[in-house]
């Protein structure tokens, strides 16, 4: 277990929720790690609260940048990250004592292993919080995770454990949002082994004011153009039907945002099998009218719903 892990933490506007979220880091057993705190132009104390923590612990390191966006901020770390593997956290959030000893000493057991994703609290401490867990399965079919696994699904940046060299010659892309979605297929073609594993625990916390929770039309055509941009790939596969409903999804609530022309291609589909009852009757309404007629017909029915 002697690979050394790089931490990559932008930071902005996180007073309240900073501390807790690199304590959670510096008091984990696995110590062979460098934390990057990158103050990304953050206006409060944080800054100085980087520093701080910086001159208590020398496995800290912080950049000090002009605001550009969580992308940016992610870059900046790994422009100088080192090691073998990198991993992200997000400052509003935390990790569960002793996640990384386990998924690091899994990672020792297996080298060949270029991305490991571990559990994930979503939403934690909140009414709708669920937790998302894995079995330990390896996947030497990248094809077979994004499809079977539905890593489409669950395409974060902070749950998962990358070999360094992944990013070599990818970023993320600075001035997007949803920007795991972006950049999570670039670096699963350069991977030939990613795996699962139940060890571990990331806890993710609603942020009132992060971009899940006020996603509008544009943030929603960002994400929604960076399934378009790999959805082609697997047109093929047995369980495209699923990941194609799981973009009609987002697709109907870009509409509903900006009510322009759909960007998703018009399928035939051909296969229901699996499906839940939703997704089935939408794709029946789309072999049926199309895919806009089903996007008006849902942004009207909502509009009644709103009325009452």
């Amino acid at each position: 277990m002697n690979s050394l892990l790089t931490i990559i933490i932008p930071v902005y506007r996180v007073s309240n929720t900073m501390d807790r979220c690199i304590e959670s880091i510096v008091s984990q057993k696995y110590d062979n790690m460098r934390i990057i705190l990158v103050d990304d132009g953050s206006p409060d104390d944080c800054p100085e609260k980087c520093d701080r923590w910086a001159a208590k612990d020398n496995k800290i390191t912080v950049i000090h940048k002009l605001n550009g966006g969580l992308s940016d901020a992610r870059n900046a770390g790994l422009d100088i990250a080192g090691g073998d593997y990198i991993t992200f956290v997000d400052s509003d959030d935390y990790i569960h004592p002793d996640t990384y000893y386990d998924v690091m000493h899994l990672i020792s057991q297996h080298p060949e292993y270029d991305i490991l994703e571990f559990p994930v609290y979503k939403f934690f401490g909140t009414s709708g919080q669920q937790l998302l867990t894995f079995s330990n399965k390896e996947y030497h079919d990248i094809a077979d995770y994004w499809m079977t696994g539905q890593a489409y699904d669950h395409a974060y940046a902070w749950n998962k454990i990358y070999r360094r060299r992944l990013f070599d010659k990818v970023r993320f892309p600075v001035g997007r949002v949803f920007e795991d979605v972006y950049t999570l297929p670039q670096l699963l073609e350069h991977s030939k082994i990613v795996a699962t594993t139940d060890k571990g625990l990331y806890y993710y916390c609603q942020n009132d004011n992060g971009i899940t929770a006020c996603a509008q039309g544009n943030e929603l055509r960002m994400l929604l153009e960076s399934h378009i941009k790999v959805i082609n790939k697997y047109r093929k596969h047995p369980l495209f039907h699923h990941y194609y409903m799981h973009v009609v999804n987002i697709q109907i609530c870009e509409y509903e945002k900006n009510g322009d022309k759909p960007l998703l291609r018009q399928e035939r589909i051909k296969r229901l099998d699996g499906l839940n009852m939703k997704s089935k009757l939408k794709a029946i309404t789309i072999n049926s009218l199309g895919i806009k007629r089903l996007c008006i017909l849902i942004r009207f029915i909502n509009n009644i719903i709103k009325l009452h």
